[in-house]
């Protein structure tokens, strides 16, 4: 007579697994995020999120033959990033098997997606109003179960984008407010617009008397085409697309743009891979080819205060 595995496991029975010591297992609980919850003081095992982890650290995954896709897509969804677009365009090419795709929903629209379980990561760059700290705020307002794991994938430079040669001398938001001058904007509930909000209140500017305020456009590039066709004066926007379509940028801040991944989802296949990617030559060697972004803490937790 057959017996369906246990759904869970001791802390004997993982070390028997792993054919280690008991005490290395509670040393991967600590150091390696072993995934385990402790039940009257005792450490018990997920059977189905043990093998998981275990599966997430297998290295040199053997390919044979054509690449069969492996579960539904992993679906990222959120701040729009030129170096997130194309790590999703690296990661579809070296693992085929796998299908990720992004929805560009701005920062809160990620973290609302996350919340109601449509998508596996979500991204976001939501600056705290102190100006210290990001997205932790939002996601304890907006999160109605366990908070996601925040991952960080960058710093980058915001700024104001103008055309090559700023012919209209624009130093600063307060330019912005001139009447001669007109912006393209980003939708509400983006990072960006958010911060363009945050410097025109610190400036005392009511966002109403700039003109092209209510213009909006769903992405960086988008607004930086508008600034190259002349259709716009100035928009706020990361680095990496001013410099892209030969505009002139001036700096406003450096802000951090992180992942967030869903707690039950941190340890299934594509996610870790795609973690796993984040760490790799080729990644680093792409986020070179674009200008603004610091990688140096790419791949780290991230927890408030830090």
């Amino acid at each position: 007579m057959s017996h369906a595995p246990k759904t869970f496991l001791s802390t004997r029975e993982v070390a028997e697994l792993l054919d280690v010591n008991e005490k290395v297992v509670y040393s991967l609980i600590a150091e390696k995020g072993l995934p385990a919850c402790k039940v009257t003081g005792k450490w018990i095992f997920p059977r189905h999120l043990t093998e998981r982890w275990i599966e997430s650290h297998v290295i040199n995954y053997p390919l044979h033959g054509k690449p069969q896709p492996e579960g539904d897509p992993l679906i990222i969804a959120g701040s729009n990033d030129l170096l997130v677009e194309r790590t999703i365009a690296l990661f579809n090419t070296l693992f085929p098997q796998h299908l990720c795709v992004f929805g560009s929903a701005g920062s809160l629209g990620g973290i609302r997606a996350l919340d109601r379980g449509q998508c596996h990561i979500a991204t976001a760059h939501l600056m705290h109003s102190d100006e210290k700290e990001y997205n932790f705020a939002y996601l304890a307002e907006h999160i109605q179960g366990p908070l996601p794991v925040v991952v960080n994938f960058c710093f980058r430079q915001q700024g104001i984008m103008v055309s090559g040669g700023n012919p209209k001398h624009i130093e600063n938001v307060r330019s912005l407010l001139r009447p001669d001058v007109v912006i393209a904007n980003r939708p509400p509930g983006t990072g960006t617009r958010l911060l363009l909000e945050h410097e025109l209140h610190k400036a005392g500017i009511d966002p109403a008397r700039i003109r092209g305020f209510e213009n909006e456009f769903p992405t960086h590039l988008a607004v930086a085409v508008e600034v190259l066709a002349a259709r716009a004066d100035a928009a706020l926007g990361i680095q990496a697309a001013a410099v892209l379509l030969g505009l002139d940028f001036i700096p406003v801040r450096r802000e951090r743009y992180d992942l967030l991944i869903a707690k039950n989802l941190f340890f299934e296949k594509p996610v870790q891979r795609f973690l796993s990617l984040l760490q790799e030559n080729t990644f680093s060697d792409l986020a070179q080819t674009f200008a603004g972004y610091d990688i140096r803490h790419c791949g780290r937790m991230a927890f408030p205060g830090d």
